[in-house]
């Protein structure tokens, strides 16, 4: 019986999958960013936010055991200087998985995964758009006032300049 065996063990044996998730973490760490398939993603997300909560807390201790899990002194050190400074204040969810499509060649689910405060384009709060109210006024009646405002548009901006 499976009784709590949960996580996804990607088809690989305990070292295989305690290296790659290790691997890809490290190139997560240094890159902010990679694309991978998205049941890889989805272990490495289980696997690298604990240590991303670690590293909040910057002691000889939290980096050793952080260390354990990497085994790469140059992640450990990004991660501790740089990473957990921008997250301080994020109490979870540290990293964001964007589904891209499908593998060509085998047709893989494949998606982005990425550290949520270094992707500038999503980090901009974005305008709600607010809908135009419609009418059903033809174009031809809404013409003469348009050019009304137009001419009026100058008449008021002559003054300003003198």
């Amino acid at each position: 019986m499976r009784h709590n065996k949960k996580f996804n063990h990607l088809s690989r044996t305990a070292s295989h999958r305690a290296a790659l998730l290790s691997n890809m973490a490290c190139s997560l760490i240094k890159h902010k960013r990679i694309t991978t398939t998205l049941a890889k993603a989805k272990a490495l997300k289980q696997y690298v936010e604990p240590l991303i909560t670690k590293s909040k807390n910057d002691t000889t201790n939290s980096r050793r055991v952080v260390f354990s899990y990497l085994q790469d002194k140059y992640a450990v050190t990004e991660l501790f200087q740089e990473i957990s400074v921008k997250v301080a204040d994020r109490p979870g969810g540290y990293t964001r998985i964007l589904k891209t499509g499908f593998r060509q060649s085998d047709g893989a689910d494949m998606c982005i995964i990425e550290l949520v405060d270094y992707n500038e384009n999503m980090a901009k709060t974005a305008k709600k758009a607010t809908r135009t109210r419609r009418s059903r006024r033809s174009a031809a009646a809404e013409a003469p006032a348009a050019e009304a405002a137009q001419t009026e548009a100058p008449a008021e901006e002559a003054p300003k300049a003198e």
